[in-house]
């Protein structure tokens, strides 16, 4: 009767002391996803003016992901190294980081270390750490002529590959200072020609089979819609019943 009654009088302290336990956690996750949106986007613009290339990337990135059956751990990975795979080029000078013309090699092995000192800003992060395969790897080829490893095939990190899938596709078909969109047919034809090459043909072909429904719903678009769809999607990557109690 003792060891009743004095579980009863400990339910509801134990379990106000679980959900404050998970509030905290709740607002611990909201504020890492906040500092990923303001790191990320705070390089964007310091880079091109506009961090909607980060979202659009992003998506991209995980909907290849998820068309692959990549376990959620992966696609956590792959959110966060997306968002935040230019975050070296915080390191970079603006003499070569905003240059309008084309960089000499000197100035393109400079610009190569943007890659390293993305690395070694999340890893300081626990947090971040699972990203260091998306960072470290979104340059490099699946021939091996990439960079800063030079690595290739199966001996770059999967999500690496799918990222670079993403990031050219995206780069493609939209604007840029110095180029206008590509159109949907002439960028997937400049892609086909690189399979093998810098893309894994593997993930380069179930990519080829939702192309079309990501450009008509994303390429080079400014609006809301990416950042909305994005916020959906972490939240149902991040513990959602996390951010319900943080709410």
């Amino acid at each position: 009767g003792i060891v009743l009654i004095t579980a009863l009088l400990l339910y509801p302290v134990i379990v106000h002391l679980l959900r404050r336990s998970t509030a905290l956690s709740a607002r611990l996750l909201h504020a890492n996803l906040e500092i990923l949106n303001v790191l990320g986007s705070a390089v964007a613009k310091r880079d091109s003016d506009t961090d909607i290339h980060n979202y659009r990337v992003t998506l991209y990135a995980v909907r290849l992901a998820q068309e692959l059956g990549l376990p959620d751990e992966d696609i956590r990975a792959l959110l966060k190294g997306a968002f935040l795979h230019d975050v070296g080029k915080i390191g970079i000078s603006d003499n070569i980081l905003l240059k309008p013309g084309k960089l000499t090699p000197e100035e393109f092995e400079e610009m190569k270390k943007h890659v390293s000192y993305g690395v070694d800003i999340i890893s300081r992060s626990s947090w971040l750490v699972d990203a260091v395969r998306v960072v470290g790897g979104h340059h490099e080829k699946y021939d091996g002529s990439g960079y800063l490893e030079r690595l290739n095939n199966e001996t770059i990190p999967r999500v690496a590959r799918i990222f670079a899938i993403a990031d050219v596709f995206d780069a493609l078909t939209s604007k840029r200072p110095y180029k206008e969109p590509l159109g949907f047919e002439e960028s997937i034809k400049i892609m086909g020609e690189n399979r093998g090459g810098h893309f894994d043909p593997e993930l380069l072909d179930v990519f080829l089979r939702i192309a079309w429904q990501l450009y008509d719903t994303y390429a080079n678009r400014n609006d809301d819609r990416p950042r909305q769809d994005l916020q959906r999607i972490s939240a149902q990557y991040f513990s959602p019943e996390l951010v319900e109690y943080a709410q």
